[in-house]
């Protein structure tokens, strides 16, 4: 089991997240989210979904819940391009979608991401750099990871910091 520690910089808040992946095929997999707000010490997010790894792309359907929407579909697929012989530089193209469970309300995103990855960067440490576009909200965004943590920005001023324990 993946877990992480996650702090929003927007709501204050520090939520446990936990993520299980049961194979399916050697191509598929089950996926479980889970997450705990500590503020509330109330779930905050449950997703499963059902992935599908090939060559060509990474596709994803399944169900979420979270305590605003209640239950969700959800669609999604993405793409990396590699821009370099060693597959350091990469363009990665993403889409999803979501609907309430009467197909009433549906939503869509799309992004596009360049991302610079630097092994060794010093001893026994990788950075990774991504820059994206999220186009339904018009929002830049950029990402550093350093192997443990994860920090993330965009335009809009919202920042969250991950720590994968």
């Amino acid at each position: 089991m993946e877990t992480s520690l996650r702090y929003d910089g927007q709501t204050k808040s520090l939520r446990i997240h936990a993520k299980e992946r049961f194979s399916l095929s050697p191509d598929a997999f089950f996926q479980v989210h889970g997450e705990l707000d500590t503020y509330y010490f109330d779930r905050s997010r449950c997703k499963a979904i059902i992935r599908h790894m090939s060559p060509w792309m990474s596709l994803g359907v399944g169900l979420q819940y979270n305590k605003r929407d209640k239950f969700r579909y959800r669609v999604h697929g993405k793409k990396e391009f590699p821009l370099t012989d060693d597959g350091l530089l990469s363009l990665k193209v993403k889409a999803a979608g979501d609907s309430d469970t009467d197909f009433g309300e549906k939503n869509g995103k799309a992004a596009a991401e360049l991302i610079l990855t630097k092994l060794n960067f010093r001893v026994d440490q990788d950075i990774r750099l991504k820059v994206g576009y999220e186009m339904s909200e018009q929002v830049s965004y950029a990402q550093i990871r350093e192997d443990n943590w994860t920090f993330n920005l965009d335009n809009k001023g919202r920042w969250n910091l991950r720590f994968d324990l």
